[in-house]
């Protein structure tokens, strides 16, 4: 077992709504979200120089080693599923929660542990599609960046 530590900009994402929407329609919900990991999550993942650590069923895990990139990232998600919801009903759009952290991590065997992707999970965990970063990660941000729809949150270190 390889185990190292780093700082490193953690991005947790997960769908809002996700038991509603496999409910609903299973296998619909099911290949909406494969679309959208495929056309959408992997190619600007790989654009913003991210990892992606692993999936969950509905959600995913990512590395970057900015913060800037973590941050563009998810808010060109956030823009293009928000386009691809323009046209769907209000019952059947996928939107997504999505949680940015900067901090320390444990890499062990190719996956990421600690407290760094404990915050980002937390942050993402808060309700409402939206993307939430903690104070540490925003002010990295460009201020030429404006970011909608974006929450920042000060957490205690």
């Amino acid at each position: 077992m390889t185990t190292s530590r780093r700082l490193a900009a953690i991005l947790a994402a997960d769908v809002a709504g996700y038991s509603r929407l496999m409910e609903a329609d299973e296998d619909g919900t099911l290949a909406q979200l494969r679309a959208i990991r495929t056309e959408l999550f992997d190619p600007t993942i790989a654009a913003h120089n991210g990892r992606l650590v692993k999936t969950t069923g509905d959600g995913l895990l990512v590395e970057f080693s900015s913060v800037v990139d973590a941050l563009r990232c998810a808010t060109e998600v956030q823009a293009r599923i928000a386009e691809r919801n323009a046209t769907a009903s209000m019952e059947k759009r996928v939107e997504f929660r999505i949680g940015i952290h900067q901090g320390d991590i444990v890499v062990e065997d190719g996956d990421i542990l600690g407290d760094g992707v404990n915050v980002a999970a937390r942050l993402e965990g808060w309700p409402g599609p939206a993307a939430s970063a903690s104070r540490r990660g925003f002010t990295k941000m460009p201020p030429a960046s404006s970011i909608s729809p974006l929450r920042i949150w000060a957490t205690r270190r």
